[in-house]
């Protein structure tokens, strides 16, 4: 793969959903992490190299896609307990602004989840652009892992064992990684 030219490449970006990943980890009864995923998702990104402050981000997930491998347990998060994927079919962010951080960046937006909205800080590194063997341009983003509480986004399900533990931890882990072409 050759290295593109860095200016020339900015521009309009959709993410690769073959090779775009939305990952969550979650305690469940005090004692381990259930990790699970959402196959499906679009993003559109609109990235200036040159000064990547001046870029922005738009990503969404299906929900109807959450995927943890073990299907009673994703049947159960599609209904109105966790994300009632009837009523609120998407999880969306919308960056507000990029800022330069260290080595990264961050993007400061709005994650929308069951029609709540809030203010979320996401730290990234950028990589690339990249040709790819097809002829097209290519960046890559791998944000930092960040914590959310689920109850803020009225996912309010709530079983305890009877010591009060929580069956399932409000803090939710949320891991993204994109990689995203450039529009022709």
């Amino acid at each position: 793969m050759v290295a593109a030219s860095p200016f020339q490449e900015s521009g309009k970006y959709t993410t690769d959903p073959a090779h775009t990943s939305v990952g969550f980890e979650i305690q469940h009864l005090g004692i381990s992490k259930v990790q699970g995923r959402f196959t499906k998702t679009e993003g559109h990104l609109d990235v200036n190299l040159k000064d990547l402050t001046k870029s922005s981000v738009e990503f969404k997930v299906l929900t109807d896609s959450v995927d943890t491998a073990v299907t009673p347990r994703d049947n159960h998060l599609r209904t109105p307990d966790f994300f009632d994927v009837a009523k609120y079919p998407e999880i969306s962010f919308k960056s507000t602004s990029i800022r330069k951080s260290g080595k990264g960046y961050i993007a400061d937006g709005t994650l929308t989840i069951k029609a709540v909205s809030k203010k979320v800080s996401i730290p990234f590194k950028q990589y690339g652009p990249i040709t790819d063997p097809w002829g097209g341009t290519r960046i890559g983003v791998v944000a930092d892992p960040i914590t959310i509480n689920r109850q803020d986004y009225g996912i309010a399900y709530n079983d305890k064992l009877p010591d009060g533990t929580p069956a399932v931890a409000n803090e939710v882990t949320i891991k993204l990684s994109l990689e995203a072409t450039k529009d022709k």
